[in-house]
This record gives C-alpha cells, sequence and structure tokens, in this order.
C-alpha cells in the first residue's frame, strides 16, 4: 500500500506542478477534502487502507484470428553476461531502481490520440508518399541546435507495410553515425527480442519520436532525454509515419517514447505491459532495451518477454509452448 500511496502523491505533485507552469495559482479544494487527505496521509505512512487489487490491472482484449504459424526461435534473448566482479542479479523481488522524473512540461497533444482517416492508397502511392515523407524529414531543420550538431537524421527503418512497430526515443551516437535506428547495443538486443517473437526485424518498422540525436553542449561522449518541446516540434513526422504504415500494433520503448506519445508523465516500472490506443491502434508500453541492458535481474526480463507475449496475441502470432516459459526462471 506504501508504494501504491507515494506513486499517486508522485501523480498528484506532477499534476500540481504542470498546473502551476501553465500560471495557474489557486486550486478549490473543500474542507472534507482537506480531512480525508489528511487521513489518507497517515494510513499511507503506516501502509494502511484499501487494497489495492483494482490498481494496474492489466487490460486484456480478445485474441485476433491467428496467422499462418511461424518458426520458434531456438532460444530466447539473451542480455550480456555482467562482469565477473560485478554483484549478480536477484531473480526475485524487482528491483527498486526509480524511474527518472517525467518533465514537468507535459505534451498535452489529446488529437494526436485519437483515431484519423487513412486514405487507402496504392502501393506505388504509398512508396512515393513514403519517399516524399523521408525527403522533408531528411532536410529538416526546425531544431536549429539539434540540426547543427548532428551527422544525419535518423529517420526510420523497415518495411512500410509493417504490422507492428517499435517507437523509441531518440537516436544515440551509434544511430547518428550510421543513420539508422537502435543500431548500438540496444539496438542488437531488440533484434535478439524481434527474432525470439518469431519475427524478422526487416518485417517490422522501426521509428523514434525524435529524428536527431539530441546535442549534448560540452559533452564528447553521453546521451541526453529530448525536451518536450524538441519532441513536440518532431513528433507530426512520426504520426505521418504511423498514418502511412497503418500498423496494427504499435510498442514503445521506455518511458520517454511513451511520455511523448501519451503527452503525460509515465512512470514506466509501474504502466509497462498497459495497453493504450494512439490514433486509433493499440499501443504496448515497455522497456527500453537499454534498460534490460543496465538491469540484469531474470524477473525484469520475464516482465518485458510477458509484453511481448500480449503484443504477439494482438497480433494473432502463433505462441509455443516453449515461447511462454522464456525467462519464467528454474
Amino acid at each position: 500500500m506504501a508504494d501504491e500511496y507515494h506513486s499517486l502523491l508522485d501523480a498528484t505533485i506532477q499534476h500540481l506542478e504542470e498546473l502551476k507552469a501553465r500560471g495557474v495559482k489557486f486550486v478549490p479544494v473543500s474542507q472534507g477534502t482537506v480531512a480525508g487527505l489528511r487521513d489518507q496521509t497517515g494510513r499511507g505512512e503506516r501502509g494502511e487502507g484499501r487494497g489495492s487489487s483494482g490498481i494496474g490491472q492489466r487490460f486484456v482484449t480478445s485474441q485476433p484470428a491467428a496467422h499462418s504459424p511461424i518458426p520458434t526461435p531456438a532460444r530466447p534473448f539473451s542480455t550480456p553476461r555482467p562482469s565477473p566482479l560485478a554483484p549478480r542479479p536477484s531473480s526475485a523481488p524487482r528491483p527498486s531502481t526509480p524511474d527518472p522524473r517525467p518533465s514537468s512540461e507535459a505534451l498535452f497533444l489529446p488529437e494526436a490520440m485519437q483515431p484519423k482517416a487513412r486514405a487507402t492508397l496504392s502501393p506505388e502511392a504509398k512508396a512515393a508518399a513514403f519517399a516524399d515523407l523521408r525527403q522533408r524529414a531528411m532536410a529538416c531543420v526546425k531544431c536549429p541546435h539539434l540540426a547543427a550538431s548532428r551527422k544525419t537524421v535518423v529517420f526510420g527503418v523497415g518495411d512500410i507495410n509493417a504490422q507492428l512497430m517499435f517507437i523509441g526515443e531518440a537516436p544515440g551516437a551509434d544511430e547518428d553515425e550510421q543513420g539508422e535506428p537502435f543500431v548500438g547495443k540496444a539496438g542488437h538486443l531488440l533484434t535478439r527480442v524481434i527474432e525470439t517473437m518469431g519475427l524478422k526485424r526487416d518485417s517490422v518498422y522501426i521509428g523514434n519520436i525524435l529524428k536527431c540525436r539530441p546535442d549534448t553542449p560540452g559533452q564528447s561522449t553521453g546521451n541526453r532525454k529530448p525536451t518536450p518541446e524538441e519532441m513536440k516540434t518532431c513528433i507530426p513526422y512520426l504520426h505521418e509515419q504511423i498514418d502511412l504504415i497503418q500498423p496494427r500494433v504499435l510498442v514503445a520503448l521506455g518511458g520517454t517514447a511513451a511520455e511523448g506519445l501519451l503527452g503525460r508523465a509515465v512512470y514506466i516500472t509501474k504502466m509497462r505491459g498497459q495497453w493504450h490506443s494512439y490514433r486509433g491502434i493499440p499501443l504496448m508500453l515497455t522497456y527500453h532495451p537499454a534498460y534490460l541492458l543496465r538491469n540484469q535481474a531474470l524477473s525484469e526480463k520475464r516482465n518485458h518477454w510477458e509484453d511481448m507475449l500480449q503484443v504477439m496475441q494482438k497480433l494473432g502470432l502463433t505462441i509455443s509452448e516453449k515461447q511462454k516459459g522464456y525467462f519464467r526462471g528454474r
């Protein structure tokens, strides 16, 4: 109960900070509400109160008609073993590593999440529209500081007729160098995840909300989180990609990507595994592969894999018993 209490408290503080940023100075609160908050504060600190059976329940939908069976991968994806000098992670309780504090300025884009009327294009017209979109994105200089620091624009990669689309936050140094999303260590892990699902990397589409690497003034290495304004400026390109590809399922990789899509603060350790809707398309929130590289706990690998099993079910893919059992431990 204490974790639930503090989670709700964090969300309340975040909301009040957003109101303050928009110039709101007063919030009307009744005496009864104040008294109730005092009571809940005491109960929350003591770990008492109502049960949490209704909190964070996963939304489950019916399984669509199955596609033709796919080959079962020989083994599940695995992350590199940690150094022998590093402490061995426990597979029991979920690690309590806190999520980074979400940006105080949320991207309020409710209209962007609504279903969009999509014209059916011929294969030739679709390819031409995608080529035009790519050309416009590659020449973009809407963020002068990013245009000045980038080596290239990382547009996206994969099948423009894909049923599954993965969305990350922004390119890193490797991606900026090669011009393709998810090509570093995190990208290699994502590829193994895709293959463990029985798919191929070139059969899905992979993109980012921000198509330029966030600049790091004064730093020769390292990455930084995209700002809300940067994501807000760049996300229309992603919207066009989604509307042209028309995937059946979207997967947001990490809290920053989820925050950019949903337009609000996201605590990924609490919200992963949940279905949302984005532009009329089912959206699954899950961990960024980089998190799984940092956190070697078997429980976290299992959590991520359960998210992917939900995605497979939503797509109607055949799921073998072997796939269902990955990362359960012994």
